[in-house]
């Protein structure tokens, strides 16, 4: 299996364990620090544990193993998952994770600065298209007269605040892929979440949905927080970025199942086009780089 393909699937997988993410935190019924709280909390201890059965005596040392592109890394991560439950609290879930799906421009832009890495031709013409597809979803998110849910200024900047800070976080995973970021994990969930503990009720939240907040922290966001800490070692931020765009599609599709909050028609079609445009992307770049590998110079023996 070659890289480009390691790290699609790892990624993918991580985003699909992120899209219920939001639904997650409409359901439960808590302020946002308490269920940010929870939320990392408990995904920081089980990627340790993780860590722990994994490396065992060697755990500390991996985790000091991070760097200073680790450190980046786990701040960036942290303050975005805190400050997305904001977001997704205080606005509709399809504003947020249209919002957030700005995330490709700005991993373009700051891998191009701090890597060096331009983005192809190919890159370029994706992020134009996913834009337009974002800007009908949008669009449609503006004429859907069934959604009574204002979007609140302060979720919306926080949602943008979510894709910048999390596309330098990516871009910190980019540039130390020789290392894990999985460590990093935990060093930015648990941090996070002692320094939210003297400002929340923890035990605040309704008996009744405690499965709920297990199941949010300690499995979905646990996988994908790994997942899409591992996904920058083989295929460029950019792309990552990119391949988390389906969260904004089919998190909207899931508040509309489950919550009621319609896309319409606009948004369907702006959401066929995103998806699309992802899948014709990562196609044309895999059968690139088995070109360039088909084609690459043979050692011939001595």
């Amino acid at each position: 299996m070659n890289t480009q393909l390691k790290g699609l699937i790892i990624t993918t997988i991580g985003v699909l364990c992120v899209v219920p993410d939001a639904l997650f935190v409409k359901l439960i019924d808590a302020d946002a620090l308490t269920i940010a709280f929870w939320r990392m909390l408990l995904s920081g201890l089980m990627v340790l544990a993780a860590l722990g059965c994994w490396y065992r005596r060697d755990t500390y040392r991996q985790v000091r193993a991070i760097g200073r592109w680790g450190l980046i890394y786990a701040f960036f991560a942290a303050t975005s998952a805190l400050l997305f439950v904001f977001s997704v609290k205080l606005t509709t879930v399809a504003n947020t994770t249209i919002i957030i799906a700005s995330m490709p421009v700005f991993a373009a832009l700051i891998s191009w600065f701090v890597l060096g890495e331009a983005p192809s031709r190919r890159m370029v013409v994706t992020i134009l298209l996913v834009l337009i597809g974002l800007a009908i979803v949008a669009y449609g998110t503006t004429q859907n007269a069934t959604n009574n849910l204002q979007a609140s200024l302060i979720g919306d900047l926080a949602a943008v605040t979510v894709s910048l800070f999390f596309a330098i976080a990516l871009t910190a995973a980019r540039k130390a892929r020789a290392q894990s970021m999985i460590p990093a994990v935990p060093v930015a969930y648990i941090s996070c979440a002692l320094l939210l503990l003297p400002f929340v009720e923890p035990f605040s939240i309704p008996q009744s949905q405690w499965w709920l907040v297990i199941l949010h922290g300690g499995l979905f966001i646990t996988v994908s927080s790994c997942m899409l800490a591992l996904g920058p070692r083989y295929i460029s931020s950019a792309e990552v970025a990119l391949l988390i765009l389906l969260e904004s599609i089919l998190a909207p599709v899931l508040a509309w199942l489950l919550l009621n909050e319609q896309p319409g028609n606009w948004t369907l079609a702006g959401g066929a086009l995103v998806i699309g445009v992802l899948c014709i992307s990562n196609v044309l770049a895999l059968k690139k780089q088995k070109s360039r590998y088909k084609h690459r110079p043979k050692i011939q023996p001595e």
